[in-house]
């Protein structure tokens, strides 16, 4: 029995090529903000047009392509089983890729529900419900017919993710076909928020945290070779995580026409949010005990060591800014903006490529990457530039939000809009080099990709089972 890698290759490959491109869209937009007329008067190279393009590339190409590539990885070496079915595997792969064009097509078009990060059209919709049960059948399907009796954490992280995901999916997305390429939700009105930012806000939760967090689980005991700190704080994260995440979402919608106390609600389960978030990167960090002299020769855990550095920090300040006083000052800010890419880029970008830079030397069965100096210098470029676009967008946020809030003597606004927007133009040019040198990070990448697995034979690795069925998957410390 041998394990299915040719699937995971090629969500590997997919993983950098997407993420290049939703990084150059996400480049020229932020150009767009700083330039205006850079959008050359084309309907389709509008900034309306382009942001949900982008957003939906980085996340559900480039992050879900990682998550595809890595889960399908794990679960095999975990379980020490093949995937039950490689027809089914090339169908998800297929499949997913098929989506993302359908988005790269219908959104600079105008096609669009108009729904924050579900603009895709009905008809995708569905498409992308197929593809992701048949996702979770080959997922769970493989756990189920796992040769150990003990299921790793990380799996657990994985399969919460495409659960979850599945019913946040169909449920938001239930809409009315009006035409080919038109809907219209079955909510009205405040309801309609509601769920879109239940589903927006677990989109966030479950795709890219809980799903991340299970590369997390496996990818840095294995690169730091020394087991998981604590397993027991695994479990407790695990399930603190996914009873809680699920009802954070109202902290969106603060001082709207949701009802005062469903808006409280969302606020109090965002603060409590905060133990097991940072539960879990305690626990990573610490897997690190005793190793920590690594970093200085090992450019992959450098990787995920700040990546988990951001998952904590992104983590304290989500729920910081659900708080009302200080959501106040923020919402609408580019703050938030600041927060999403600390998340986005210092915690989900990170923790993918260093997890990939692991992988991928024994997916073609050599000892390392062809250049650790490029991994480097991927490193340096891509710290800098995520703290270049934070830290530019935190201070334009809080100087947006002082603005918006300063009245004269008499009751009038101090500063018109205009003037806000002036006052913010330097820092959006801060924030294009940020982007700039992150998607520079990710070329270095894709050449030294390349080079490692250009002429390299694909490794069929024996899904042997362990001496010792019972005892905890790779990776695990009972």
């Amino acid at each position: 029995m041998t394990y299915n890698d040719r699937v995971v290759r090629q969500f590997t490959v997919a993983t950098v090529l997407w993420g290049i491109v939703g990084m150059l869209v996400g480049v020229l937009i932020a150009a767009q903000l700083w330039i205006p007329a850079l959008n050359f008067d084309i309907p389709w190279l509008t900034y309306s047009r382009l942001r949900p393009l982008h957003t939906n590339a980085v996340i559900f190409a480039f992050g879900g392509c990682a998550l595809f590539a890595t889960s399908l990885y794990v679960v095999q070496r975990t379980c020490h089983v093949r995937l039950i079915s490689d027809k089914l595997a090339a169908f998800v792969f297929w499949g997913w890729q098929l989506v993302i064009v359908s988005a790269a097509v219908t959104l600079p078009l105008g096609i669009t529900q108009s729904k924050e990060y579900a603009e895709l059209e009905w008809p995708i919709d569905i498409l992308i419900a197929v593809v992701w049960v048949a996702y979770a059948v080959l997922f769970l399907g493989t756990i189920a017919k796992r040769r150990v009796s003990h299921i790793y954490v990380a799996n657990w992280f994985y399969a919460a993710f495409i659960i979850t995901i599945a019913l946040l999916h169909i449920v938001n997305n239930l809409s009315i076909p009006v035409s080919l390429w038109k809907s219209y939700p079955i909510y009205t009105g405040a309801v309609d928020g509601m769920v879109q930012w239940w589903y927006g806000h677990n989109a966030v939760g479950f795709f890219l945290t809980a799903g991340f967090l299970g590369m997390m689980y496996y990818y840095v005991p294995k690169q730091a070779e020394r087991p998981v700190y604590s397993y027991r704080l695994s479990i407790v994260h695990f399930w603190a995580l996914i009873s809680i995440y699920m009802w954070a979402g109202p902290h969106h919608l603060q001082y709207t026409s949701l009802p005062d106390w469903l808006q409280s609600l969302g606020m109090v389960f965002s603060l409590i949010l905060l133990a097991p978030s940072w539960g879990g990167m305690i626990n990573g960090l610490m897997t690190l005990s005793g190793a920590w002299h690594k970093l200085r020769t090992d450019p992959i855990l450098k990787f995920m060591i700040v990546a988990l550095s951001f998952y904590g920090m992104s983590t304290f300040e989500g729920p910081m800014m659900s708080i009302k006083t200080v959501n106040a000052l923020s919402h609408y800010t580019d703050w938030t903006i600041g927060h999403v890419h600390s998340g986005a880029l210092g915690w989900v970008a990170m923790m993918t490529i260093g997890s990939l830079y692991c992988m991928i030397p024994r997916l073609v069965g050599k000892k390392e990457m062809h250049s650790v100096s490029a991994i480097d210098l991927h490193f340096w470029i891509s710290t800098i530039g995520v703290v270049l676009y934070i830290a530019s967008m935190w201070i334009a946020g809080v100087m947006q939000g002082l603005m918006w809030r300063a009245f004269n003597e008499d009751g009038t606004l101090t500063y018109t809009f205009i003037e806000t927007i002036a006052a913010t133009k330097p820092y959006y040019a801060i924030r294009l080099l940020g982007g700039i040198l992150f998607t520079a990070g990710m070329f270095v990448m894709a050449w030294n990709c390349w080079r490692t697995m250009a002429g390299a034979k694909p490794v069929e690795v024996e899904a042997a089972p362990p001496a010792n069925w019972d005892t905890p998957a790779e990776g695990a410390q009972a």
